[in-house]
């Protein structure tokens, strides 16, 4: 009888450790390679747990998994890393028309004018900011009080993982994603160029980067992990460098219309358009093409893109989209411990720093400001034929934006 049990219990152990033997396999083979960067790498924030510290407070079955890939790590670090380049930046500048030039507004000068900025002292208080109003109880917004386990797994899909450097970035529509996500890219060399990973993250196309298969999201992570997916994240979140990068949110809606409303595009113009144009313009016999409709003259309104985010229907029917949804529900920011808070508005600086941070600036530069220059400065125009009543609805629907991230309330468009 004991041998029996003895046994079954061998057969137990030995599943469970073949087990934890895949998962680390596939994450070494499966996300390309498992470097991590060490304590000293990371940026030091207040109160954050860099890699190693209080392993006592994972569960045991999270502690078994650090363990065993912590182990796996340093047989990873024996392998000859590649030497590191410094990138010439190249002049292959995406080739834009003259029209999405003047709409989305491209930026190629480097800004060298601009005075430098306290980095440290800058990132000390943005996250001493986010953690006050996450801690403060008479500031409440929707989803502020779940825990990470809550968080369903399709609002995941935004934070890209780099299992090569050990980071993890949360990336933002309208806020220099396409560039943050050509960096991650060749960091993470998770897409090749004829069997090469890519070097400069200007040759990668556009249409590559925002691939949803490109990238290595933690949505993906339970088709990969399955029950332990959960666990895997929570290591991650806790040993790993995460940033996000966020912008003014009125001067972010200003940017997604611009960029999805008035240049031509067919998907946002039958998912979105022919709705909007059809509730709030009374149009009717709709053109099924967007060539069609702009050349009748037919294009939503700024009016009509309010009033489609302030109707109550939108949110019942399809959750925001990507390109206007708050941030608080693309990256978790009172649920996530970022190490790094950058800002289109500083972009070139906290860009320039963060590689810095990463210890990733000899392998290559932040990309030519690819910076829409929707600026706040504008709000008063964009707004002027906004009632006041729909602008004092659209900052409560953004509030939290503005709160967590340091954005002053535009009290000249919320008064009379």
């Amino acid at each position: 009888m004991t041998k029996a049990r003895l046994l079954r219990l061998s057969v137990v152990l030995v599943s469970i450790f073949m087990i934890l033997l895949i998962i680390v396999y596939w994450d070494n083979v499966g996300t390309a390679h498992f470097y991590l960067h060490t304590s000293f790498s990371r940026p030091r924030s207040p109160g954050a747990i860099t890699a190693g510290e209080d392993w006592e407070a994972l569960p045991d079955v999270d502690e078994f998994l650090a363990k065993l890939l912590s182990s796996s790590l340093k047989q990873n670090s024996s392998i000859p890393r590649k030497t590191e380049q410094l990138l010439i930046q190249g002049s292959n500048k995406p080739v834009v028309s003259n029209l999405e030039e003047n709409v989305r507004g491209y930026d190629w000068s480097t800004h060298k004018d601009r005075s430098s900025l306290d980095q440290e002292k800058l990132q000390v208080e943005r996250q001493r900011t986010l953690r006050e109003f996450c801690a403060n109880s008479s500031f409440t917004f929707p989803t502020k009080e779940r825990s990470f386990d809550d968080i369903p797994n399709y609002e995941l899909n935004h934070l890209i993982v780099d299992d090569r450097h050990g980071i993890i970035y949360c990336y933002v529509p309208k806020v220099a994603c396409t560039n943050w996500k050509r960096v991650m890219i060749v960091l993470s060399e998770s897409l090749l160029d004829q069997g090469v990973p890519y070097r400069n993250p200007l040759d990668i196309p556009r249409e590559h980067v925002h691939n949803t298969s490109t990238h290595l999201t933690f949505n993906k992570f339970w088709r990969r992990y399955g029950k332990f997916s959960r666990h895997l994240m929570k290591i991650k979140l806790k040993k790993y460098t995460k940033f996000l990068f966020v912008r003014d949110p009125f001067v972010r809606l200003i940017s997604a219309f611009r960029s999805k409303f008035e240049l031509e595009n067919e998907d946002f113009y039958r998912r979105f358009a022919i709705p909007m144009l059809k509730l709030y313009s009374n149009h009717t016999n709709l053109p099924t093409s967007v060539s069609e409709a702009f050349g009748a003259g037919l294009k939503v309104s700024f009016s009509d893109f309010i009033q489609y985010l302030l109707d109550p229907r939108t949110e019942k029917m399809v959750p925001f989209n990507e390109h206007w949804r708050q941030v608080y529900r693309l990256c978790h920011p009172c649920q996530i411990d970022y190490d790094f808070i950058g800002k289109l508005e500083t972009l070139d600086e906290d860009a320039a720093y963060l590689l810095q941070l990463l210890k990733v600036d000899r392998l290559l530069r932040f990309p030519p400001s690819y910076r829409n220059r929707t600026a706040s400065s504008w709000e008063d125009n964009w707004f002027a034929k906004i009632p006041l009543a729909w602008r004092q609805q659209l900052y409560k629907l953004y509030e939290a934006d503005f709160v967590l991230f340091g954005y002053p309330k535009p009290e000249n468009l919320l008064k009379d």
